[in-house]
């Protein structure tokens, strides 16, 4: 291969991983939300806790540390459908990416 080619080759690889990261950090911003005064992030680490709590209106810590007593079934709820229509829209993007790289 010619030095132009390895130029435009590591430029694509480059600008791939840059685009991957920005997309990544996107959705997990979109995974954060409010409910019970407290703020959250869905994703497994959050549901594991609630599923791991045997009261049903258990007192968490939030995001920035706060205890707060949620009830345990409307917070996995808003959870999973956070991170499950994130996630649904984080891979149609990862797919088109994938597809214009």
């Amino acid at each position: 291969m010619d030095t132009e080619k390895l130029i435009a080759h590591a430029r694509a690889r480059f600008d791939h991983a840059a685009a991957r990261r920005t997309l990544k950090e996107k959705y997990q911003g979109k995974m954060t939300f409010a409910h019970a005064g407290g703020m959250w992030r869905a994703g497994p680490e959050l549901q594991l806790t609630i599923l791991s709590c045997t009261d049903t209106e258990p007192v968490l810590l939030d995001l920035y540390e706060n205890p707060v007593k949620v009830n345990a079934r409307e917070l996995m709820s808003l959870s999973q459908q956070r991170w499950q229509e994130q996630m649904n829209a984080w891979l149609a993007e990862y797919e088109e990416l994938n597809k214009n790289r």
